[in-house]
């Protein structure tokens, strides 16, 4: 009873504790797909998945040209404020548009090569293609997406995720069993399309509080402040998901593409369990450092953020450690125990990189773009070029040796730049 006291008490432990629930009926489904996918396509499918996950990442960071973190911001800043909502909702909506129609197009007519560069194969053109139609609705689901996280709206966003993740996992499921893998990529591409239904259907009401399509224009008063977001995206989103890609198909040409699914699968275990920390970001972190005005406030809020999750994480990357082996052979098969070898890695660099996140939403929050930008780019330009020179020596294990080494000096160079808020004299931030 103290237990469940202390959670009501503490809003990062509530929201982080439904956001657990959420999660682990994701991780429960996710596992059962990982595990088909593992058994009817082999590390190769698991590869091909990686690559068009990636992508779609890719398309979700441009087709809203990279403000979803803009939006949480000044959603949470103006949400009695019409008339600075409209102002923001236009620009968005300019932004956008452009973008949607740039990569729909780009996508539709470049489906061959884009077949043959991920794929190394024109079988999957028809995904592209499909990809191209489904631009605008990953365009809208992150934007919605954006306000959903900018009115902390957890429990909203609880009910969708679960929703939405349950029907694409059995659209998923049965593309599988019919049509293989070429039937899991388009049901990946049409994913999007399932998301708005769901997120319109839950939510759509209560958008219109907050997006006043009536009173829209074909105008950008906020282009400025918006593109420091666009160009955080960029970095942070974009360049990521396209190292990845690089890394994968250079893993699959100079190696092999099993090992390319060996790797992707290391990263989709990583990212099944860092799905249970990545919610908190949005939905409390960045709008609670937006309403910080002082150094001292930012001291006791990172404190308490600390304090309140790192026992947690550290509890549970301890675990996964542990059950390394059985989480192998549960979510894949034997074929995958070559990559117990990379569990230390991983999750001492997801360790240190959430440790890092916490202090970095700062920059965010206060619209410190350029150290924003600074930081991630060093970061990822890091395991970028460490991981090209330690995969010579160490094969898969030396690009999740790098991934730790970047995450650290990432760190470093986040805190580097914090010293005066954490340490310095209060004053105004």
């Amino acid at each position: 009873m103290k237990f469940l006291s202390k959670i009501n008490r503490n809003l990062i432990l509530k929201i982080t504790s439904l956001n657990s629930l959420v999660v682990g009926f994701r991780l429960v489904i996710s596992l059962f797909v990982q595990n088909l996918l593992a058994q009817y396509t082999g590390q190769s499918g698991i590869s091909k998945v990686g690559q068009i996950r990636n992508l779609s990442n890719i398309l979700m960071s441009i087709s809203s040209l990279g403000v979803f973190n803009g939006i949480v911001k000044f959603v949470s800043e103006f949400k009695e404020k019409e008339k600075e909502l409209v102002k923001l909702f236009s620009t968005v909506y300019v932004l956008s548009t452009i973008a949607t129609i740039f990569l729909s197009t780009a996508l539709f007519f470049f489906a061959e090569s884009l077949s043959m560069w991920l794929f190394f194969s024109k079988k999957f053109i028809l995904v592209f293609k499909l990809l191209s139609v489904a631009v605008p609705f990953i365009a809208m689901n992150r934007i919605f997406n954006g306000i959903i996280s900018g009115i902390s709206a957890y429990k909203i966003n609880a009910k969708i995720e679960i929703i939405w993740y349950s029907l694409a996992s059995i659209i998923l499921v049965i593309s599988l069993y019919y049509y293989n893998i070429k039937g899991v990529l388009i049901s990946i591409a049409l994913t999007p399309l399932i998301q708005f239904i769901i997120l319109i259907l839950i939510f759509g009401k209560s958008i219109k509080e907050y997006v006043n399509i009536s009173k829209l224009s074909f105008k950008t008063p906020m282009l400025k402040v918006l593109l420091g977001f666009t160009f955080i995206s960029f970095v942070a989103t974009v360049c990521l998901n396209f190292v990845e890609i690089n890394f994968r198909t250079m893993i699959a040409d100079k190696i092999s593409e099993d090992q390319a699914g060996i790797w992707t699968a290391m990263s989709s275990i990583s990212k099944i369990y860092m799905q249970f920390l990545i919610t908190i970001f949005s939905i409390y972190i960045l709008p609670k450092y937006s309403s910080i005005n002082y150094s001292h406030e930012l001291r006791n809020e990172i404190s308490l953020i600390f304090k309140s999750l790192l026992p947690l994480v550290i509890s549970g990357m301890l675990l996964v450690y542990f059950l390394r082996e059985y989480l192998v052979l549960i979510i894949y098969n034997e074929t995958f125990l070559g990559m117990t070898i990379l569990f230390k890695w991983q999750l001492m660099a997801d360790f240190v990189r959430f440790s890092a996140n916490i202090l970095s939403f700062k920059f965010l929050a206060k619209k410190q773009i350029s150290h924003f930008l600074t930081t991630q780019f060093f970061g990822l330009l890091t395991y970028y070029f460490l991981g090209k020179l330690l995969i010579i020596g160490f094969n898969i294990e030396g690009l999740v040796m790098a991934l730790f080494f970047s995450n650290l000096l990432y760190f470093l160079i986040v805190f580097l730049f914090l010293r005066k808020d954490l340490f310095g004299i209060n004053r105004p931030i």
